[in-house]
């Protein structure tokens, strides 16, 4: 982070919002309670995280008046409370697949890995006065870190309800990425 810049009292509202919105989602998704169902585990952990990039949507549009960082929010907000809807529809009947301890000990290697690196990446986004920029920056990790999740519970025998799910999250997270990649360059420019 770029402690030296002079932000205004609206940005610094905004990222303190993002940083409260942060905690709660890595406490969230680092003190769920886990079972032998990998199908169970990812739900129980990507729900925070969905939950999280609902409110930092919320939070984004609170404040800006970008027309496509507008769309791009109100489609995450959309999906993402659609996806969680799919999952606690599922979340009894995916939690009777059970999982091999050497499966569900890898698995959970891999996904702690992932959400590392996420908590990271959004904890050091870089900011500016342009709140804009800043959600870009603290997103797309957020959806990277979403995709990879998914990529890595579909290597697994897990319940079939969750494949649509788990396969709806990687299209519309890569799609956003891209989205927001685009306008970042516009705006930089």
């Amino acid at each position: 982070m770029n402690h030296e810049t002079r932000l205004s009292l609206v940005t610094q509202d905004y990222l303190s919002s993002f940083e409260c919105i942060l905690k709660h989602m890595i406490s969230g998704m680092t003190g769920a309670e886990l079972s032998n169902s990998i199908s169970y585990n990812f739900m129980v952990q990507m729900i925070p995280h969905h939950r999280a990039a609902i409110e930092m949507s919320e939070n984004l549009l609170r404040y800006t008046t970008n027309l496509q960082l507008q769309d791009i929010a109100s489609d995450i907000i959309t999906e993402q409370t659609q996806s969680i809807q799919n999952m606690l529809a599922i979340e009894c009947s995916c939690l009777n697949l059970q999982n091999c301890e050497a499966d569900l000990c890898r698995y959970q290697k891999q996904m702690d890995n992932i959400m590392q690196i996420m908590f990271s990446e959004m904890k050091h986004a870089r900011y500016c006065n342009d709140i804009n920029l800043n959600f870009i920056w603290e997103m797309i990790p957020h959806h990277m870190g979403a995709v990879r999740m998914s990529e890595t519970t579909l290597r697994y025998q897990i319940c079939p309800e969750l494949v649509p799910i788990l396969k709806a999250i990687i299209v519309s997270q890569k799609r956003g990425i891209a989205q927001m990649q685009r306008l970042l360059k516009c705006m930089q420019a």
